[in-house]
């Protein structure tokens, strides 16, 4: 059995420099270094790992995951094109568009985060879809590219619309 996630403090954006294994490609390395990545989103959709780690033989040139999403997924960088993407787990084939570059998934994650709290514990189904909806717009007018059909921005609207986030205690 499984041990329930401890809960997460409330949502706040900021940025961190991350060191990167010695696999990681020198390019990557020092973006992540300088540039830096968001320190979290809001609960487990994205948790930055303390060291970029690179995953040779998925997608060519291979991919350097930046952080968990959820309990096995990764946000990785693609090292080929330097998307962003997601995978379910380490050694999946899989892979789904997050952002086209680090720094829209940066301003992404920084707007949703300055969207938060979503709603109340009390709003309903109306709600909960407008306010989807309101992230989506967020997402949108940043990056036109990330709301591809069952991407991770897409599930985390999803999540929101379906009130995932109204019992978030501070």
């Amino acid at each position: 059995m499984i041990d329930p996630l401890p809960d997460l403090p409330r949502p706040e954006f900021t940025l961190i420099h991350v060191e990167s294994s010695p696999e990681v490609p020198p390019h990557i390395a020092r973006e992540l270094l300088e540039a830096g990545i968001p320190g979290g989103l809001i609960g487990y959709e994205y948790r930055p790992l303390a060291e970029a780690v690179f995953l040779d033989g998925i997608r060519g040139s291979g991919l350097v995951a930046i952080a968990t999403s959820g309990l096995l997924g990764r946000i990785c960088v693609d090292v080929a094109t330097r998307k962003l993407v997601h995978i379910p787990k380490a050694e999946s084939a899989a892979v789904t568009h997050v952002n086209r570059e680090l720094d829209l998934f940066t301003r992404c994650v920084a707007g949703v985060i300055d969207r938060f709290p979503f709603y109340g514990e009390d709003d309903g189904d109306e709600k909960f879809e407008e306010v989807a909806d309101e992230i989506r717009e967020i997402i949108a007018a940043v990056d036109g590219t990330a709301l591809v059909h069952n991407g991770f921005w897409d599930g985390l609207c999803e999540d929101v619309a379906m009130g995932d986030y109204s019992n978030w205690v501070d």
